[in-house]
């Protein structure tokens, strides 16, 4: 069979082992997005610290030029180092550039960012972002893969793309030339590893190549034949796709039959025999 497709492979690169030996498929943010994130956040923060240095200007206009200094000094420390931090702290990862893409730096494990994370990134993000205008991070970005940072790399973290599409699960139904089939057939319960298999290749159908396509629905249909009498006038495909929808509706509507068998026992299962006063 023909290598399964690009939307259903797991890269090297979108892996993250957690702590308990337990792999994750992720997806780091991309290049474009890392840079758009830290633009609004470098651009928020600069606003704060001329916010606040006019402040000063209209208020402290008493202030000798010693402590004038120092004080704008502890502005650049504060919109640099500490309101990033705090912001990342706060919010666990994010802030209002990395919610505006839809991103959140988490651990190259896939955990929360703690004190230590926020630090080293916010500390490196002086050098990399405010003092080179973003250079030296726009270079580590495009050399790395997960477009980590200096800071992310120091820090051993990344941004992960938290925004993705939701994928929603085609509902097929029986069709009009074997209807009348359908309503006869006996369809018998598969093996759970033989029904699974059906099930991934009506799901992945459509990404197989013509020949790994008919090889696989072929020898599935051999296998599923065993288990349905009569067999339809029809292709391999369709014979499993009109099987795993029999398979389905039945197993539904023996699932309904049975919650209702159990509200209409839950009076007597749930009372008290010969109506015993309850204490």
């Amino acid at each position: 069979m023909a290598p399964a497709p690009a939307p259903f492979e797991t890269s090297g690169e979108r892996e993250v082992v957690t702590g308990e030996a337990v792999t994750l498929d992720v997806k780091p943010a991309s290049y474009i997005l890392r840079a758009a994130g830290t633009a609004i956040d470098w651009l928020v923060y600069m606003l704060v610290m001329l916010g606040a240095v006019l402040l000063l200007v209209w208020t402290g206009s008493g202030l000798d030029d010693a402590l004038g200094r120092t004080l704008i000094v502890l502005i650049l420390v504060f919109g640099t180092v500490v309101l990033p931090m705090t912001v990342e702290l706060a919010a666990r990862g994010r802030s209002l550039g990395k919610l505006v893409v839809g991103a959140r730096i988490v651990r190259d494990d896939g955990g929360a960012i703690g004190f230590r994370h926020a630090f080293i990134r916010a500390l490196t993000g002086v050098l990399e972002i405010f003092m080179t205008i973003g250079g030296i991070a726009a270079l580590t970005g495009l050399l790395n893969a997960r477009s980590k940072r200096l800071g992310d790399l120091l820090a051993g973290t990344y941004s992960q793309m938290e925004r993705v599409p939701k994928v929603a699960t085609p509902l097929y139904g029986v069709p009009p030339h074997l209807a009348a089939w359908a309503s006869t057939a006996d369809v018998g319960r598969l093996p759970d590893r033989l029904s699974r298999r059906i099930a991934q290749y009506v799901r992945q159908a459509a990404y197989l190549t013509p020949a790994a396509r008919a090889g696989l629905s072929t020898e599935l249909a051999h296998e599923a034949a065993a288990f349905v009498s009569p067999l339809p006038p029809t292709d391999a495909e369709t014979f499993l796709l009109v099987v795993s929808v029999l398979r389905r509706d039945r197993d539904a509507a023996a699932l309904n039959l049975e919650h209702q068998r159990l509200e209409r026992l839950r009076p007597t299962l749930a009372g008290l025999p010969h109506d015993f006063p309850e204490r």
